[in-house]
């Protein structure tokens, strides 16, 4: 494997967990060890999430580590409390070299909330990745902070341009949504 990277798909526009499951099964096709590590978001089960039924059945480590939207009841709460422990889990592995690719879902958040010092956490990863071992990072979510975009080595801006659930009276959908 060459010099790990870090991968960012943000914006405002539906998509970038998709794009961030996409980079997951590109490297499980090349053998790669893989983990996903999901940030704010409820229960991958609760969900009946598709990637998430896929990922396991493939082996992919999967850690949820949310409550939900944030702005419901505690949810903020939790959130911040689940994030430090995600984080957390997320530094372990890179200090193991437990894995070859980790997706950090909804992680943007974290950092843009408060949950977690964005200047911190931006800090550890750039001190730890010339490391041996130390793995591509895929994140994502909205508003990725100045201090992720500066030591990303590609960020993607996805761009809402048009969305179903904004122009009709319809739910989140199996296969589309989740």
């Amino acid at each position: 494997m060459g010099k790990a990277m870090v991968l960012v798909y943000t914006g405002d526009g539906k998509g970038k967990s998709c794009a961030s499951m996409g980079q997951l099964f590109r490297a499980l096709g090349h053998g790669a060890r893989c983990a996903v590590v999901q940030f704010i978001k409820q229960d991958p089960d609760t969900l009946d999430s598709g990637e998430y039924k896929s990922a396991i059945q493939l082996g992919v480590t999967w850690k949820h580590f949310g409550a939900g939207f944030t702005w419901v009841g505690e949810n903020d709460k939790l959130n911040a409390e689940l994030a430090k422990r995600g984080w957390e889990q997320v530094k372990r592995w890179i200090s193991a070299s437990a894995f070859d690719l980790i997706v950090l879902d909804e992680f943007t958040y974290t950092l843009t909330l408060g949950y977690l010092d964005a200047d911190e956490v931006c800090t550890w990863i750039a001190d730890h990745r010339s490391k041996e071992g130390f793995p591509h990072l895929v994140i994502s979510g909205r508003n990725a902070p100045k201090a992720l975009i500066d030591i990303a080595d590609m960020v993607s801006e996805i761009q809402e341009v048009k969305h179903h659930l904004q122009l009709a009276d319809r739910k989140a959908e199996a296969m589309i949504e989740f």
